[in-house]
């Protein structure tokens, strides 16, 4: 495995602090012995979650334990145990798997290509959940992409209908944009891309895809465009909120409000953000629905912006202290 940078919180996960709750983790996930997991395998897999979920630059060491602490109870770490295993080459692992998800795997592959592809769509994920390619001396598998954050049957349904699309998205460019029952392939990749949603709503990034970078930058630049016009008044009391971390009760005393009034005011400015980001998108940028709702569930699934760069102006500072917790707020307002 390739060295980690020593400032991510996968690399904390060494320190004293966080220990009990990978012990706990361990003791949840009770992988069965045949399986032959080691500890320090399924720690690897834990770190991996962490530095998905929490990709750098990241806050201190002390409040950075505390976030992964949090994190690390609310995974699936059964599944983790299991994906881990299955992806090290224990065959005992392999034939749990199967036995327990393969006729859900042809459920789900039904109700996304329908009945005469269903088969082929699910039996094309066994050769990359196996392993078959090598890299670096080791199987490379397909559950090395899962994190945890869903359960296991869940991400599988969601991985199927993003190959489904995938595989439309590559004939569109050989075969007409109508299929045989005549409906528009534009229009039954839709419904694949709302189906893993659906399914799997902490999935935006399953595998690697090669239009996320290009999106979030897109995004990331109608999200400064659109924070430079706010409000001047909404704009700070965002950055109070934002930048500043401080509470809505301290943010309502500085601008003369009250609490429950700068919580409203502060939700419709989230609301008018997404509008005015999702308009620039469709009409500046000329992209779908499709591609809209993309950007936002990239940055749902790992929000990748300083926010607190982008509110810094010149106004009065409450505090130096700020909280990345708090900034996939206005990615998550529908």
């Amino acid at each position: 495995m390739a060295p980690r940078p020593a400032n991510t919180p996968a690399a904390a996960n060494s320190e004293p602090t966080l220990a009990p709750a990978v012990e706990k983790c361990w003791q949840r996930a009770a992988a069965p012995a045949e399986w032959n997991l080691k500890r320090e395998e399924f720690q690897a897999a834990l770190e991996r979650s962490v530095a998905h979920r929490f990709p750098p630059p990241v806050p201190d060491a002390k409040h950075n334990v505390r976030k992964v602490r949090a994190y690390l109870e609310t995974l699936h770490v059964a599944d983790i145990a299991l994906a881990r295993a299955c992806s090290a080459g224990s065959a005992e692992a392999w034939d749990f798997f199967v036995a327990q998800f393969r006729q859900e795997l042809y459920r789900a592959a039904r109700a996304i290509a329908g009945d005469g592809n269903a088969r082929e769509l699910a039996d094309s994920l066994y050769a990359d959940l196996y392993g078959l390619r090598e890299s670096e001396g080791r199987r490379k598998s397909l559950f090395d992409y899962f994190h945890g954050r869903s359960k296991l049957s869940t991400w599988l349904r969601a991985v199927l209908a993003q190959r489904h699309v995938d595989e439309i998205r590559r004939t569109q460019k050989t075969e007409p944009l109508e299929s045989e029952s005549g409906e528009e392939r534009n229009e039954i990749a839709s419904r694949a891309v709302d189906f893993a949603a659906s399914q799997a709503p902490n999935t935006a990034n399953l595998l690697p895809d090669p239009d996320r970078a290009k999106y979030l930058a897109i995004l990331q630049a109608a999200l400064t465009i659109t924070l430079d016009v706010l409000d001047p008044r909404d704009r700070l009391r965002l950055a109070y909120y934002y930048a500043d971390d401080l509470t809505l009760a301290d943010v309502g005393r500085l601008l003369g409000e009250h609490e429950a009034t700068a919580s409203r005011n502060l939700e419709r400015t989230r609301r008018d953000i997404r509008r005015r980001v999702e308009t620039a998108l469709r009409d500046d940028k000329k992209m779908s629905e499709a591609q809209v709702r993309q950007c936002c569930e990239y940055a749902r699934g790992e929000w990748p912006f300083d926010l607190a760069a982008g509110l810094r102006s010149d106004r009065p500072r409450a505090t130096d202290s700020r909280s990345p917790e708090k900034a996939g707020e206005l990615s998550a307002e529908d």
